[in-house]
């Protein structure tokens, strides 16, 4: 009984120390700003999702462990999600201003504001049960946390990407 309390405590310790190491990856959202800064289309931009995580794990001697790519993928996934919420949040502005014009000028169109709202809403709800859909694939293994990851990662970089040329007056 001692010697498997013994264990226990031991794994803890290890699993908390690799957490802590973990944490401190060396990551850089600069392979991702350079990308985004060349890339000339949506589809250009779809290119770049990955590739600071990708650097960050070669970067890192546990880069290629199961807490590396949970850590370097929690890194990139937090770039895109202050990302999406500056896009998101600049969208709302024009939306304001779009439906609070049309107001003043009468006209009976649909409101973009309620729309976006609505639509961001769902999309985190679908993002949210693709990304469980996806975790579910590894049984419990320890792949399901980069899985999940990298799947949250990604579809907030999509989402990102069609926000970002979704307003048809910038374009």
């Amino acid at each position: 009984m001692f010697k498997t309390q013994i264990m226990t405590l031991l794994c803890l310790c290890m699993s908390w120390a690799l957490t802590a190491e973990a944490q401190e990856v060396q990551y850089s959202s600069q392979p991702l700003d350079a990308c985004l800064q060349s890339a000339t289309t949506a589809l250009e931009e779809q290119g770049c999702i990955g590739l600071a995580s990708q650097v960050c794990q070669s970067a890192n001697d546990l880069g290629g462990t199961t807490v590396g790519m949970v850590a370097c993928g929690s890194k990139e996934a937090e770039f895109w999600d202050k990302k999406l919420n500056e896009i998101y949040g600049s969208l709302v502005k024009k939306a304001e201003a779009s439906d609070r014009e049309m107001k003043e000028i009468g006209a009976t169109v649909p409101q973009i504001l309620p729309a976006l709202r609505d639509m961001q809403r769902a999309w985190i709800t679908y993002r949210d049960r693709t990304c469980d859909y996806e975790y579910s694939q590894w049984g419990g293994g320890t792949g399901g946390g980069p899985a999940i990851v990298a799947c949250q990662s990604r579809m907030t970089a999509l989402q990102y990407i069609y926000l970002k040329h979704s307003w048809p007056f910038d374009n």
